[in-house]
Parts: structure tokens; sequence; C-alpha cells
């Protein structure tokens, strides 16, 4: 019994580390990130866990384009032509991760090999952002903002297009509202790896 509980005082202590979620990030997103959730204790590797971002803090006037690939819709795909600006690419799986054994979801992300990950619908759980240390992932990446069909859709914070928005562009979406938004307040679209490296 003692040993029981000298056991579990040694795991619970482990767990207590503190994470410092910004490290991995490329110098202009180490002005702070605006996580979904409380920091959580360190993986099994000790790594940090990587940062939920769904909006990049920085001065600069830029926004950030992405969509998840493969995508069917050869209207998206014009589209994305038409645009001609930096589009980032996730290819988020079809099979959910939120829910499933630590060993299962690294086993799916070590799989990937990417630095930034978009889970399948934006689901995720803290096994995700474990598992996701320990495969090297450096953010996982929702979105403050969608381009639908309907229009731009603002899930989360203020209902307007502002810099260091990460932005999801959906099948079925026209662009002309996305570009009349950007021409109004005056943005412009980066890379988001260049911010995110």
């Amino acid at each position: 019994m003692l040993a029981g509980a000298l056991a579990s005082t040694l795991f619970l202590g482990g767990c207590a580390q503190p994470v410092a979620p910004i490290e991995r990030l490329g110098k202009k997103a180490a002005e702070g990130v605006r996580p979904h959730a409380r920091p959580l204790a360190a993986p099994p590797s000790g790594r940090a866990l990587p940062p939920v971002v769904d909006h990049v803090p920085t001065r600069d006037r830029v926004v950030f384009l992405t969509y998840d690939a493969p995508v069917r819709d050869p209207g998206l795909t014009a589209a994305l032509r038409e645009l001609r600006r930096p589009v980032s690419r996730f290819t988020p799986g079809r099979a959910p991760l939120a829910g499933a054994s630590y060993a299962g979801q690294r086993a799916t992300l070590c799989a990937r090999r990417t630095r930034l990950l978009r889970p399948p619908g934006g689901a995720y759980d803290p096994t995700t952002l474990r598992a996701a240390a320990d495969c090297g992932v450096t953010a996982v990446v929702l979105w403050r903002v969608a381009l639908t069909p309907a229009g731009l859709t603002y899930p989360r914070g203020p209902r307007h297009l502002r810099r260091g928005d990460i932005v999801r562009l959906v099948p079925g979406a026209a662009t002309d509202p996305l570009l009349r938004t950007l021409r109004k307040r005056n943005l412009t679209v980066a890379r988001l790896e260049d911010y995110l490296g």
C-alpha cells in the first residue's frame, strides 16, 4: 500500500510541471497566442504542449487563409487560383482524434509528419495535445473566421475580420465577400507558416 501511495505521489508530481506553449512559435507569433484551453501537464516525452490557435497576434495587417484538403470541389479549386494569395493547405483526415487513445492518436499524428495540425472538424482533447507534442507538432490550428457559401461567419470573438485572424475556406464559398472585406479593412494575406513556423 505504501508503494502504491508513493507511486501515486510521484506520478502526480510529474504532472505539475509548468508549460510554456509559445516556445516553439516563430518570432512574429511569439508576442502571444490566444489559447482555447488552459495549459496542460507536459506529455510523456516532457516536450511542451503545442498552443491551439485561431488567431495569431501580430502588428502586421495580415490574415491567414486555410483550407482542408483533399478537396473534391472544383469551385473552391478555381477560387483558390483566382485569389492569387498564399493559402495554407491542411489534410486533417476523416477519423476524429478526440476520444481516441494516446497510442492511437500518436500513431495517426506521427504518420502525418506535419508541424501544424488541423484536427478533423476542429475537435481535439488533452490527449491530442500530448500526442501532437510527441510528434513534433508546433501548433494546433483552428479558425476564427470561416468563408462559407453564406459569406463570412465568425464562430468566436468579434464579428469582423481583424489582423491575425485565421480564415477557413469552405467548399462552395465564393471569394468575393472575402476580397471586399480585405480591401475595406486594409488587410492582406500572408503565409501562416511564416508566422507559426
